[in-house]
């Protein structure tokens, strides 16, 4: 048996999960941000937590959808949420931005790593597999943006998110075709995507935006 083989579909599911969990965090952040009740926390949790693995697997024609295949993913979600609403205090309900960049940012690179990873196991063409995995990274967050009434921040905070996304993707592919295994290049990619996101926002990297007339 080819061990790489064996652990790289083990490994795509951990960082699946790890991502789906560190997104679901940052909803719940925003949904205690927004001060929501009970259910519209846990909504956003889900929305922020599966909704860019359900458009990528809607687009690849995946069915069932991940979080059906993996119904822990669900419970996951859902024990985290009630938990946070627990726990958090009064004094926790305005988390900072900066609470909620971190686990954004690294849920951004395994769902890119993972994303991309999936499609080009499929023998999609290389810039669909890319797109993939930005897909996968970005529209979670997207959606918990828009159900908590604000302008999604992957697109008018000027600071680099899909981006890096492309980026990752890129450096994945360039690693399976000079050979390196899919299971350090899968992890290279994650850790590059969330690694140049977190530098985007230390060194407040600006892009271009429309001159205002």
């Amino acid at each position: 048996m080819n061990t790489v083989s064996f652990w790289e579909p083990w490994l795509r599911h951990l960082l699946e999960l790890a991502a789906t969990l560190a997104f679901a965090l940052s909803g719940v952040l925003e949904g205690a941000r927004k001060k929501l009740d009970p259910v519209g926390v846990c909504v956003v949790a889900f929305l922020a937590a599966f909704g860019g693995g359900t458009l990528r697997d809607l687009l690849l024609d995946q069915r069932p959808f991940f979080w059906v295949r993996h119904v822990d993913y669900v419970w996951g979600i859902l024990g985290l949420s009630l938990a946070a609403l627990l726990l958090l205090k009064r004094r926790h309900f305005e988390p900072t931005e900066r609470a909620i960049q971190l686990p954004d940012a690294i849920g951004l690179g395994l769902f890119t790593g993972v994303g991309v990873d999936m499609a080009n196991d499929l023998g999609m063409p290389r810039l669909i597999s890319v797109m993939m995995g930005v897909i996968t990274g970005v529209f979670g967050g997207v959606l918990r943006d828009i159900v908590c009434n604000q302008i999604p921040k992957a697109f008018h905070d000027h600071r680099p998110y899909a981006v890096c996304a492309f980026a990752g993707g890129w450096l994945y592919l360039g690693l399976v075709q000079a050979q390196v295994p899919e299971s350090p290049a899968l992890m290279l990619c994650a850790l590059c995507t969330a690694g140049l996101r977190g530098l985007a926002l230390w060194r407040d990297w600006q892009l271009p935006g429309w001159r205002r007339l």
